[in-house]
């Protein structure tokens, strides 16, 4: 029985500045995916547990693209929420 967790992060997009600049935005998303989803798995969870599915909402989306997509953000505040059947959505913070 897995209880829903819910947690804010800041995660640091450094890596999307070292990628070609067409590319740039949609690195800067994997990126957010792959922190929350080592961020939010448990240590001794399976492999195939790991590979839980992320949901982005459109409002973070637009976010990170609102610049066009070579120049994101450096970093990004988001809300994670993982859900008993292991989805995780991630949003921005309501502040």
């Amino acid at each position: 029985m897995v209880e829903e967790l819910e947690r804010v992060f800041t995660v640091p997009l450094t890596v999307t500045k070292r990628v070609p600049r067409t590319k740039r935005a949609p690195r800067a998303i994997k990126e957010i995916k792959e922190y929350v989803r080592q961020h939010m798995t448990d240590k001794g969870a399976k492999e195939e547990e790991k590979q839980k599915d992320v949901w982005v909402d459109y409002r973070l989306n637009e976010l990170i693209w609102s610049k066009g997509i070579e120049n994101p953000p450096n970093k990004v505040r988001v809300k994670a929420i993982r859900f008993e059947d292991g989805l995780i959505e991630v949003s921005l913070p309501e502040e």
